[in-house]
C-alpha cells in the first residue's frame, strides 16, 4: 500500500483573527463568485466585500493587513459559515492560505465542508478564543501550534483545550478526509477485488 500523505495531526503558524458571531458564507464568498468553472483562484476573493468597497478601495479588515500576510490559523467566533452550504466559502479560506480554523462554534454544514478539503476546524471556548485573538493582534508575528492529537493549542506560554468531533479528528489523523488519496492508497487492493469479483472482471480492466 502507498504512503497516505493527507495525515494531519497538528498544524503551526502565525494566526489571523477575524471578529464577529453569524459571520455567513455569503459574508465569507459573495454569491457573485459562485459562478467559478474551477476553485484555483477563488482565494483572492474572499471575505472580498468586507475588505473592499463598491469603488475597489480597500477597508480595515484582518485579510488586507499586511501584518497577517502567510498567516495559516484563522481565529473566530461564534456560528461562523452559517447561511447557504456553498463549498466555495472553505474553499476561498483554504486558498487565501489558511489550514485551520479555531472558532468558539460552526455551523455543521460548513464544518463538513471544510473537513472535505482538508481544513480542520477546532472549537475552545469563549474565554479561550478571545485570549487567542488577542495574541493574534497584539502579536501577529508570533505562532500557534494546534495538536489534534492532544486537542490543544499553545500560543505565547499558554495552552487551551479543544474540542473537535471525534469522526472529523479521526479522518484527519488517519489521513482518510481525503476520500481521492485513500483510494489511490489502496491501489494494489482494488486491482486485486476487480480481479477476484467475476462481474468487476472484463479481462481488460486495470485500475491505473
Amino acid at each position: 500500500m502507498s504512503e497516505n500523505t493527507s495525515i494531519i495531526k497538528s498544524v503551526s503558524g502565525r494566526g489571523i483573527a477575524v471578529r464577529g458571531d453569524d459571520i455567513d458564507t455569503d459574508r465569507i464568498m459573495p454569491a457573485r463568485y459562485l459562478r467559478c468553472v474551477t476553485f484555483a483562484d477563488i482565494g483572492q476573493y474572499t471575505f472580498q466585500d468586507e475588505r473592499f468597497d463598491p469603488q475597489g478601495n480597500a477597508k480595515s479588515h484582518p485579510f488586507n493587513a499586511p501584518e497577517h500576510r502567510g498567516a495559516s490559523i484563522l481565529a473566530v467566533n461564534k456560528n461562523f459559515g452559517c447561511g447557504s452550504s456553498r463549498e466555495h466559502a472553505p474553499q476561498g479560506i483554504k486558498r487565501w492560505g489558511i489550514h485551520l480554523i479555531v472558532g468558539e462554534s460552526f455551523a455543521e454544514i460548513f464544518a463538513g465542508n471544510c473537513t472535505a478539503i482538508g481544513l480542520p476546524v477546532v472549537t475552545a471556548a469563549p474565554a479561550d478564543v478571545a485570549a487567542l485573538m488577542e495574541f493574534i493582534e497584539t502579536r501577529p508575528a508570533e505562532t500557534v501550534t494546534v495538536d489534534l492529537q492532544a486537542k490543544r493549542a499553545t500560543f505565547g506560554g499558554r495552552a487551551i483545550a479543544l474540542e473537535m468531533r471525534d469522526s472529523f479528528r479521526a479522518l484527519f489523523l488517519d489521513g482518510t478526509w481525503d476520500s481521492t488519496a485513500t483510494l489511490l492508497a489502496a491501489r494494489d487492493q482494488i486491482q486485486e477485488t476487480v480481479e477476484r469479483v467475476p462481474y468487476l472482471h472484463w479481462g481488460a480492466a486495470r485500475v491505473s
